[in-house]
């Protein structure tokens, strides 16, 4: 018998817009084997050298704007579409659908993705320390950028989520997954908390796992079912064997 899905929990890390061109963190050539993330990725780094810290994000930026979405993207955008559309023919609601990404490129919502949270915070926005604005940024920025808002400079940061902080919408993201009965893991390392814990709480609720990776994570024996490949074959493959039905009877 088939699973009747309802409430579906997607969680994407760096792995799905590597083949865009941006830079995964922990693998053998990673952000973190040319950079100590203590010196651009906390804040006391930033509070030692914001130079330093602006330098590398402003870096970043650049490569994102340069870069485009990927199959892989545009396959989960599709899939919101259609698994909405679907519960609404079926039950006349919407079925729950929530993608969850660690990444902080917008490469998702190009692709089309509308139900989307960025738990560590975006590339393309600043926010000021003195006034708490939130701004779209797609310049670089630097110690004597003026924030907007407030027009006083040297308060800007990137919004995005260092070590040592909090990571965004983590009561929402914690009620989706107790909810859900399909949870997927997309192009993750499984080291990093608490996002490397989101497959433990989602079985917890009794919600199939599955993880769609380049290689095993490190929480590869939490889930029930996992492939392997470039993120651009294997997303779009489950995807669209997941509309069908097919679920894990074709793998």
């Amino acid at each position: 018998m088939q699973p009747d899905y309802r409430r579906i929990v997607i969680l994407t890390g760096a792995g799905i817009s590597a083949e865009s061109g941006l830079g995964t963190f922990r693998d053998k050539d990673g952000l973190w084997t040319k950079y100590d993330l203590r010196d651009v990725a906390t804040p006391e780094g930033f509070a030692r050298n914001p130079t330093l810290v602006h330098d590398f994000y402003n870096a970043r930026r650049r490569n994102l704007l340069d870069a485009e979405p990927n199959a892989a993207h545009f396959a989960l955008a599709e899939l919101e579409q259609a698994w909405m559309a679907r519960g609404r023919k079926i039950t006349g609601a919407d079925h729950d659908f929530l993608l969850v990404t660690q990444n902080v490129d917008d490469l998702h919502e190009r692709a089309g993705s509308e139900r989307l949270l960025h738990m560590h915070g975006e590339l393309l926005k600043i926010r000021c320390e003195n006034c708490g604005s939130i701004r779209e940024c797609r310049t670089d920025i630097d110690i004597a950028s003026v924030c907007p808002a407030c027009e006083l400079p040297g308060y800007l940061r990137p919004h995005v989520v260092w070590f040592g902080e909090m990571p965004f919408y983590m009561d929402r993201i914690q009620q989706a997954l107790e909810a859900c009965d399909l949870f997927i893991s997309i192009g993750t390392s499984g080291n990093v908390y608490p996002a490397a814990g989101f497959v433990a709480e989602a079985r917890r609720g009794k919600a199939h796992t599955v993880e769609l990776n380049l290689e095993p994570s490190e929480g590869r024996s939490l889930f029930r079912e996992a492939h392997e490949g470039p993120a651009s074959e294997v997303v779009p493959l489950y995807a669209s064997r997941l509309l069908a039905g097919e679920y894990t009877q074709m793998w």
